[in-house]
């Protein structure tokens, strides 16, 4: 008996196919709004180092629709190439499950890091949430791994969640696999740290830059009158070793003439 061919549905290309899911067209949104931070200067730290003064970019762009919302939050370092994913928070509503979800799944990875930049973006997303989907879910979500292995780096991690009314739950013996959860929206606190990050509006940028001008063109004058005290010392200088020079050599000229009128 011969077998009949297989259905072009049944074929395993097109199994493949069926299970590539398609990316969701809101996943690559460019930020449409930006805001300038203020990364106040902070005493250096052991495992991070320096903690300068830096200003830092946000980009914000927001979505709403029928099925779905979504806030994504970005940080942009001036001069400084960032990976895939890193300096990326979302947040993500669902409104059939009325849940909330927070991306991306590997984690919130920041550069610089230590800054309270992970508080900033959180409390931003948490604002977010709460004015428009306070009654939601918070769907649990994993921490990263790779912060499990340094205590210090753990430590700041459940501070800044647990600040923000998150829970941390360990899923094994060696408290490597951990996730973060939360009951509802309305149990988040949308606050940070507003001595470390600072929001800078465009008309106190301009002041920023207009005072820092000021600043130069003050020290610029300083500079000047400074160097011009200097060459009216260098040429004093000179002054005073040609005179110095004159009467040396007037001495040795009259040492050698009572020398001379000595020995006649």
């Amino acid at each position: 008996m011969s077998e009949s061919p297989a259905s072009p549905s049944d074929s395993p290309a097109d199994s493949d196919v069926q299970q590539v899911e398609t990316p969701h067209p809101w996943a690559d949104l460019p930020a449409e709004r930006f805001q300038l931070l203020r990364l106040a200067p902070l005493p250096a730290d052991r495992h991070t180092g320096a903690r300068p003064l830096r200003f830092v970019q946000l980009g914000r762009v927001e979505r709403r629709g029928k099925e779905h919302s979504l806030l994504r939050l970005s940080l942009q370092l001036p001069g400084q190439r960032l990976r895939k994913g890193q300096n990326l928070l979302e947040i993500w509503a669902d409104h059939q499950l009325k849940q909330v979800r927070f991306a991306p799944e590997k984690g919130l990875s920041l550069e610089p890091e230590n800054r309270g930049l992970g508080r900033y973006m959180l409390a931003q997303a948490i604002s977010w949430a709460r004015q428009h989907y306070a009654h939601y879910l918070v769907e649990p979500f994993p921490l990263p791994t790779q912060d499990a292995f340094s205590k210090e780096a753990v430590a700041r991690r459940e501070h800044c969640l647990k600040a923000q009314g998150f829970t941390i739950d360990y899923l094994d013996p060696l408290q490597l696999k951990a996730q973060a959860s939360a009951p509802r929206v309305s149990s988040l606190y949308g606050d940070w740290h507003a001595e470390k990050v600072q929001q800078v509006e465009l008309l106190d940028a301009a002041a920023m830059l207009t005072q820092a001008d000021q600043s130069l063109r003050e020290q610029d004058v300083k500079i000047r009158k400074l160097e011009d005290r200097l060459d009216t010392y260098k040429r004093e200088d000179g002054s005073l070793r040609f005179t110095i020079t004159c009467l040396i050599a007037f001495c040795v000229f009259q040492a050698g003439l009572l020398i001379w009128i000595a020995t006649r």
